[in-house]
Formats: structure tokens, sequence, C-alpha cells
């Protein structure tokens, strides 16, 4: 699999995670978003830079939905459910937002 972009084929896997991670920039994210159905805002915005912050800043570390619904507590100064999180990302917000964000797939199971 592979997006076609700005007359360029970016490489995927099987499972359309970017095969090389440089190649990501927002207006790919936008491009892959709109592939999924999905249309960014800037709440979406902010799980992305959360999601590639923790990423590769932190270890390689890929949030589960749990942190994800603290840090965007925290960020939105506001009581944040699994609902909110799923209307952004309706697929998995650690996972299709992980998949925008132009992270690596995550090995672990999906939610908590």
């Amino acid at each position: 699999m592979a997006y076609e972009f700005e007359g360029k084929s970016i490489e995927t896997t099987a499972t359309g995670y970017l095969v090389n991670a440089d190649e990501w920039s927002k207006a790919l994210a936008e491009h892959i978003a709109g592939h999924e159905g999905v249309t960014l805002t800037d709440r979406h915005w902010d799980v992305i830079d959360y999601l590639r912050d923790e990423y590769f800043n932190d270890n390689q570390n890929t949030p589960n939905t749990r942190a994800i619904l603290k840090a965007m507590s925290e960020r939105w100064n506001a009581k944040v459910d699994q609902r909110m999180l799923y209307e952004l990302f309706p697929l998995d917000p650690s996972k299709q937002g992980g998949r925008i964000a132009g992270l690596p797939e995550s090995k672990r199971k999906a939610g908590y």
C-alpha cells in the first residue's frame, strides 16, 4: 500500500502505517486523515502532537487510550472521556491517531 502525495508515492505497511517516519509532515497527516474520513481540528492536532512527542521524546512510548485521556484532560483543562476521543478518531485514538501522526504501528492491544 502507498499514499500518492505531492507527486510521490509514500510507502506504507499493509495496515497503512508509514514505512519511513521521516516522510511525515502535517500536510501528509491531513492527506492520511482524509483517506480515513477524518477532518483534523485543533483537538486532533493536540492528540497527534502528544503522540509524536511521547514517541520521539520518551523512548518510543506509544500511549494507550487511558494515557491519552489523562493527557488531553490536562491539556484541555476538562474531563475527557473515551467517547470524546473516539469521536475524534473513530477507529481507536491510539492506533488511528498514531497512523495519522506518522508513527510505527503499536504492537500492544488497543484501549486500556
